[in-house]
Formats: C-alpha cells, sequence, structure tokens
C-alpha cells in the first residue's frame, strides 16, 4: 500500500462493535446469560477483535462462553449504538444462533459467566438493560419475518 493510501486510511474514524447470538428453546425462550462482572444479564457474544468479522466474532464468542461450536445462522441485526461521552459509536450485530434445547452441551466459561436461563421473551425486560432487551427484540422480529432489521439504539431505523 502506497503511503498516501495508508496515511488516508490511517485519517479514517473508527467504531467499536460486537457481535452476539439470538439462541432460544424450542417453546421460544431466549439463551441470557449471567456476567460476574456486571449486575445485569446479556447474551452471548462480546466485543470483536481486531480485523474479526462479525459472524466469526459472534462464533468464536459463543465457543468462549458457552463451550458450543454453533452453526451460527445470517444476520438478524445490525444496531448502530451513537457515540457517548465515554465512548465512540458502536455497532451491534445479532445473528441466528438457533434453537438449543434444555441447554444442551452448555459449559459456561467461568473466568466471565455465573449462569445461563431460558427466559420468555415478555420477561427479557427484567434481565437486560432498555436497549438489549429492544435489540434482542428486534432479533426475535427479524427471525419471525425472515429478513434482517436495521436498528438505532435498539429502535426501528429507516
Amino acid at each position: 500500500m502506497s503511503t498516501d493510501a495508508a496515511q488516508w486510511y490511517a485519517s479514517l474514524p473508527t467504531f467499536l462493535a460486537s457481535s452476539a447470538a439470538l439462541i432460544t428453546d424450542p417453546a421460544g425462550a431466549v439463551l441470557l446469560v449471567k456476567p460476574n462482572y456486571r449486575p445485569h444479564w446479556g447474551v452471548p457474544g462480546g466485543v470483536l477483535e481486531a480485523d474479526e468479522s462479525p459472524h466469526a466474532g459472534c462464533v468464536r464468542e459463543c465457543a468462549e462462553e458457552l463451550g458450543l461450536t454453533l452453526a451460527v445462522g445470517g444476520l438478524l441485526v445490525i444496531d448502530w449504538f451513537p457515540p457517548t461521552p465515554e465512548r465512540r459509536g458502536w455497532f451491534g450485530f445479532v445473528f441466528d444462533g438457533g434453537v438449543l434445547p434444555d441447554g444442551d452441551g452448555i459449559v459456561l466459561q467461568a473466568a466471565e459467566l455465573d449462569g445461563f436461563a431460558f427466559v420468555p421473551p415478555a420477561e427479557l425486560g427484567s434481565y437486560l438493560p432498555p436497549h438489549i432487551e429492544r435489540r434482542m427484540r428486534g432479533a426475535l422480529d427479524a427471525r419471525e419475518a425472515g429478513a434482517p432489521a436495521y436498528l438505532h439504539a435498539g429502535h426501528p431505523a429507516p
């Protein structure tokens, strides 16, 4: 790469990104995990590593956190979270992690997670922060519609 091109690329803005999986049980309850480093529950997933694709990050995070090698499916949600004084803008990707009966085979990453639960969609608000609840509801809707959704801080965007 020429010096001019390298300088131009280095001058471009950067964003943070995370990737998560929507995994449900046969009744449609959503798999949530309880991190040991924060008070609220979350979904299987995490921050992407440098130069990692969102899909590969989702597969990696599910393997690390759940001890499962899932055949992660298609994209359900891209959620843009605007910057705050503490951090840059953030893209959250959610992929279809499929259906997992009874948590079969889950081996939690003990260094990060204390537990897991399958939570009915109507109860997600009791476990998740509001923006993650909206993101996961968007993922459930996208799975049902058979088409991915673009969200802005968890809200439908044009």
